[in-house]
């Protein structure tokens, strides 16, 4: 499967998401957190190095839109989500927030427990 493919795969997958994702009482949207880390998912999936600039540049609004904990705990349970689909590379997806210089409260895995947030 050449990667455009996998790209319409991966997107596609992720507006089945975005229409079956509950709503919850966080001012972050799926959507928002889709749109900010779209430039990340080549690199998580088949990325070496340092991110690029564009996924960094995604992460840090995601870093910055997400400031209350509802908001914390709906991203995050959107990124797990997306994980599940996308099944990044576990070290990079671990390293992605400290390769850009920024903090996430949880770790960008199909696995992580989202209820830890405060």
């Amino acid at each position: 499967m050449n990667s455009s493919s996998v790209a319409v795969a991966v997107m596609a997958a992720l507006m089945m998401f975005l229409l079956l994702a509950p709503t919850s009482d966080a001012a972050i949207s799926c959507s928002d957190v889709i749109k900010d880390l779209r430039p990340c998912v080549k690199y998580l999936v088949n990325g070496t190095g340092k991110p690029p600039s564009a996924c960094c540049a995604g992460a840090s609004a995601l870093q910055s839109a997400a400031s209350s904990t509802a908001d914390k705990k709906a991203a995050c349970e959107c990124i797990k989500s997306a994980s599940k689909t996308i099944n990044p590379n576990p070290q990079l997806a671990q390293a992605l927030p400290a390769n850009c210089g920024i903090n996430l409260p949880f770790t960008i895995s199909p696995n992580v427990d989202c209820s830890k947030i405060s």
